[in-house]
């Protein structure tokens, strides 16, 4: 099983702008906390609307898996809201500007299993567990590993 982490970019047109990659200590949480819950994490930042579509549509060829989709700029994207409910994958929508007001992707479309806005971190840590959950590996991500 794995988790998927597809991050549009963060601006469109003239001034495309991949998204900044995740701070290493957030990655490094959600990495462990996935493999304690026995599911791995891919992690994809997208250049473009085009790249965004493509790695959704690799990420859906393995079924039963979620996806954290944070659709940057591409949230009013038409391409993206009618390929959404043809996935397989359900999919938890990530917002991680908590100061800026993000367009978010408009209801009913897919398998949205929730939304997690909040700022940086915070969003796909409150993704991760939504989609744990999900999976029904919450329990088994909560372990306490005691020292040997």
């Amino acid at each position: 099983m794995s988790i998927f982490i597809i991050r549009g970019p963060e601006a469109s047109g003239a001034l495309i702008r991949t998204a900044e990659p995740l701070p290493a200590l957030v990655l490094k949480t959600l990495v462990h906390r996935a493999v304690d819950a026995g599911t791995s994490v891919a992690i994809r930042a997208c250049g473009s609307e085009q790249e965004l579509l493509d790695a959704l549509r690799v990420a859906d060829h393995a079924r039963g898996e979620v996806t954290l989709l944070d659709p940057g700029a591409c949230a009013h994207s038409m391409r993206l809201q009618r390929l959404l409910p043809h996935l397989h994958n359900a999919y938890v929508e990530v917002h991680d500007d908590g100061a800026v007001a993000e367009p978010w992707l408009p209801d009913g479309i897919g398998q949205r299993l929730g939304i997690a806005a909040g700022y940086g971190a915070q969003s796909y840590v409150l993704a991760l567990d939504i989609a744990l959950d999900h999976l029904g590996l919450a329990e088994r991500a909560e372990r306490v590993h005691v020292g040997t």
